[in-house]
């Protein structure tokens, strides 16, 4: 049986929400941190700019506890139920750093419930949140007032790649039938890399405009400039805790080699950091049946929809291997 409990705290005059999942027992058992990916992506890992409320973040903790982890997973200030109410207040104030003190609160929280072995922690981060989670491991992010260390990572769905050359490459796959549209791609991208406005081409589609544009507005501002040239080869090189790198081969938009290979290369050396890229699933760990091809060829995504289900691959390897670690 899962037990599950909403939790709140505050940070920085806004309460933060979130819900602790756990088996039936006594415990205290072994802890895992889910970090939710970019955008305004919710606890569970569902998002209002995708079709569907199947989130992997629900799956991920009901799996965990089946195994024997309580985890929590919590909504970003800019996420969830209350983020109109606290829009207000996080104007201009979005920043790496305000996402490293929400984990880091979130973390505090956790580790505070009876259920809970707060010295076997580890973090669980998808795309986004793998950035955040390895700041918090980072030796170059040590906060002295910081309490309680993860021992272990997950990191899924990471970018070897600066954030910048992911978002491209997205893009690029995309306009795969208009090749004279990606050298204006890469204008605007230089642009922004740069310092300056983006100013996409009116030639571009409007949700390809769209797309550059939510790199500047006034809301994600600083927060975007510095996510663009974030990339996770550079912190994994620095992290010495045991971790766990997936990449499913059914990413459409993280890539097993572009991105793969930049991080193994950064890791080389280190007997703690492992490698799996199994090969069905997608970039939030759900088994995906169809080819890359036809995934792209879709247009559409189909990562919360009602009949998605973790792959199972990726989760054998993923509860092997925090046994291995944390038990």
């Amino acid at each position: 049986m899962t037990l599950s409990t909403e939790v709140s705290w505050q940070l920085d005059g806004i309460t933060m929400y979130g819900t602790v999942t756990h088996p039936d027992g006594e415990g205290p058992f072994p802890g895992v941190v889910l970090v939710a990916g970019s955008g305004p992506t919710d606890r569970d890992w569902n998002s209002p700019l995708m079709p569907g409320t199947n989130g992997s973040g629900r799956l991920l903790a009901e799996a965990l506890a089946d195994a024997g982890y309580a985890s929590i997973r919590y909504d970003k200030r800019a996420s969830g139920p209350h983020v109109m109410q606290n829009l207000p207040a996080l104007a201009g104030h979005i920043s790496m750093q305000a996402h490293l003190d929400e984990l880091t609160a979130a973390v505090e929280r956790f580790a505070a419930q009876p259920s809970v072995d707060a010295s076997r922690l580890a973090g669980f981060g998808n795309s986004e949140g793998c950035l955040h989670l390895l700041h918090y491991a980072s030796p170059v992010h040590e906060d002295p007032g910081r309490q309680h260390p993860l021992s272990a990572l997950v990191l899924t769905g990471a970018p070897g790649r600066s954030v910048g050359e992911v978002f491209v490459s997205q893009l690029t796959q995309q306009l795969a039938g208009a090749p004279d549209l990606l050298p204006l791609v890469a204008e605007a991208a230089a642009r922004y890399s740069a310092g300056e406005p983006a100013d996409p081409d009116e030639r571009l589609p409007e949700p390809v405009r769209q797309a550059f544009q939510s790199f500047e507005t006034p809301m994600n501002l600083p927060f975007a400039r510095e996510l663009w040239n974030e990339d996770a080869a550079d912190s994994l090189a620095l992290v010495t805790i045991p971790t766990l790198v997936v990449i499913g081969g059914k990413d459409v938009q993280i890539d097993v080699r572009a991105d793969g290979d930049p991080l193994q290369a950064a890791a080389q050396g280190r007997a703690g950091v492992s490698f799996v890229f199994p090969a069905d699933a997608d970039h939030v760990l759900k088994h995906e049946p169809r080819s890359r091809e036809e995934v792209l060829a879709s247009g559409v995504s189909s990562y919360n929809a009602d009949d998605a289900r973790l792959d199972a691959e990726a989760m054998h390897v993923i509860l092997d291997w925090l046994r291995t670690e944390l038990d």
